[in-house]
């Protein structure tokens, strides 16, 4: 199955670190979104999304980006966010985006990243070392399984 996998990562690469264990998986291709021409995609049976969350929200260049896409109607997607808190809540806010544009999410993953927004770089973050081995393991056995 031919995928894509369009992320956005801002500070400590976490949320690329992912991309690439899930197309390091799968064989897909795998592009920050800067990079990315919305009118190839409909050449991807599957595209995956994935950001950072930034003050609960994935970021928002990614969150334009989606909005901008044309419906491209018949598509299979999935989600995947990191975090501080590492919930899948934060997965919610992307799958909405992506079923206003007409894909089929199919999956969601996430994980904890390291955070050193706010408070938590008082302390010198949170999180140090993640995603680790055992989260991109946990990431390329996620994309198995949407295949």
């Amino acid at each position: 199955m031919s995928t894509l996998i369009i992320y956005y990562s801002k500070h400590h690469e976490n949320t690329q670190k992912v991309a690439e264990a899930i197309a390091d998986s799968i064989g897909a291709d795998v592009l920050n979104y800067e990079f990315v021409d919305p009118d190839n995609i409909s050449k991807y049976q599957l595209i995956g999304f994935g950001s950072g969350i930034y003050h609960g929200e994935p970021g928002k260049e990614l969150i334009e980006f989606i909005n901008e896409l044309k419906n491209i109607g018949d598509k299979k997607a999935f989600v995947f966010t990191t975090s501080g808190q590492g919930t899948a809540n934060y997965n919610y806010y992307l799958t909405q985006l992506l079923h206003e544009k007409n894909f089929e999410v199919i999956g969601g993953f996430n994980c904890k990243g390291f955070d050193t927004h706010g408070l938590h770089k008082i302390v010198g973050g949170i999180n140090k070392g993640r995603p680790n081995e055992d989260d991109l393991k946990k990431a390329k056995l996620f994309a198995e399984s949407l295949l």
